[in-house]
């Protein structure tokens, strides 16, 4: 969340920005209107304390009257007292309107993209950052893309998903289920090997989650939500995870904290239709790993560039051609500034298929979460944050099995063979 200080300082800055997000001057407007409850909250708050420190004026007059016999005075006072403060009880009440207002305003507006990010109005617009340097593999006459494999191979089963819940909620068997479990242990190994603290974290979250890393207010209905409890099912691990540190000051000792886990993610993914969620190219559950640090606001931007060669590390030793995207203004996620996605190359499929993204959000969502360090001085600072994906397995399993077959079977890469236990699905 910006600040209103930053509003009010920066405002042609942050329109900018808002600009690069292709945001029209319609809804830039959003930015007076802050700025304008602000005055409001500021009036309010100056009239309300004004009254307070009347009745306690009076009152200490009232305790001097009634000591110096003057009681009619003082009941008189007495009166007054009592109409002063219903007066400051309607200015609190009107207080805490402005103040819900003013929020539920600021909730409105996303992060400022990084100097970095370039305007543009749609994905066609993303910057190809750095790619693969090795040729795309040549596949067999006979190849075919992963949703036939999967079934020649009986790895994943769609239609018992849909059986048992319904469509977007795959069923991995066998060696399928195999080469899953494979890739979650090979990530979280990698992960914990790099200094990440592994962590299993609830499925569900509570509102004040979901509103601290800006996935709530849920703007594109992209979360599945249990009314009974008023709880959601995590879309990612970063959620909890981040949440972890939600209302803490911690020690500047303590950077940088890095944390990863597993869980399954669930996107309700509403609208999606067409070629693009055939198979596992788009589903409602599926696993991830995600990397989280948080870090000092002078270190953030070598330790995004740190997350990205962790990633690139990760699918170089899974044998996948990928590309890196560095997102434009309007594909970035609400919460970031700076985001960097990864694509493998599905060859069967020719196609690329966005596997992993690695954000920097900076203060924004520490802001929502009152997430802060003290500085050198003793001043309350608020710390960076940043998140990856490393990785999301479903389309890192389409790959794999697209990319690695045969005309014998699917060859698994050299770094998982010691986690499956076979060297090839026959």
């Amino acid at each position: 969340m910006l600040l209103v200080s930053q509003i009010r300082a920066e405002k042609e800055k942050v329109a900018a920005g808002l600009r690069k997000r292709a945001w029209s001057d319609d809804r830039i407007a959003v930015l007076d209107k802050v700025i304008a409850l602000d005055d409001d909250r500021k009036a309010v708050k100056t009239s309300m304390d004004e009254s307070l420190a009347n009745v306690n004026r009076i009152s200490a007059e009232i305790g001097q009257l009634f000591k110096t016999g003057k009681a009619q005075e003082a009941n008189a006072k007495k009166v007054e007292v009592s109409v002063i403060k219903t007066t400051a009880k309607d200015l609190e009440n009107r207080l805490k309107e402005i103040e819900a207002e003013l929020l539920e305003a600021l909730y409105t507006i996303p992060n400022i993209p990084d100097e970095k990010v370039v305007h543009g109005t749609s994905e066609l617009d993303n910057e190809v950052y750095q790619k693969w340097d090795s040729a795309i593999p040549a596949l067999h006459s006979d190849a075919k893309p992963h949703w036939d494999l999967m079934e020649q191979y009986n790895m994943v089963d769609f239609k018992l998903g849909v059986k048992i819940t319904g469509a977007g909620f795959p069923l991995y068997r066998g060696k399928g289920a195999k080469l899953q479990r494979a890739l979650i242990n090979f990530f979280i190994d990698e992960a914990t090997a790099a200094g990440y603290e592994e962590i299993i974290p609830p499925l569900l979250v509570n509102e004040a989650s979901g509103i601290g890393t800006g996935s709530l207010p849920d703007k594109e209905g992209q979360m599945y939500h249990c009314e009974k409890d008023d709880l959601y099912l995590i879309p990612t691990a970063e959620v909890p995870i981040t949440n972890m540190y939600r209302g803490d000051i911690v020690s500047v000792d303590d950077f940088p904290i890095k944390l990863t886990g597993y869980t399954p993610c669930f996107r309700r993914e509403a609208g999606s239709y067409g070629s693009d969620v055939k198979g596992l190219n788009r589903v409602h559950q599926f696993d991830k790993i995600e990397i989280v640090q948080i870090q000092h606001p002078e270190k953030s931007v070598d330790t995004l560039y740190e997350m990205i060669e962790h990633v690139k590390m990760l699918l170089t030793k899974l044998e996948l051609p990928y590309r890196i995207l560095r997102l434009c203004g309007a594909d970035l996620t609400f919460a970031s500034s700076l985001t960097y996605d990864f694509e493998v190359f599905a060859a069967a499929q020719e196609k690329w298929l966005e596997v992993s993204s690695v954000s920097n959000f900076k203060s924004y969502q520490s802001n929502r979460m009152k997430l802060r360090y003290k500085d050198e001085n003793g001043k309350t600072q608020f710390a960076h944050t940043l998140n990856g994906s490393a990785l999301a397995l479903a389309r890192i399993f389409a790959s794999i099995i697209e990319n690695h077959q045969t005309d014998k079977g699917i060859v698994i890469p050299k770094a998982l063979r010691s986690y499956t236990g076979f060297d090839i699905i026959e």
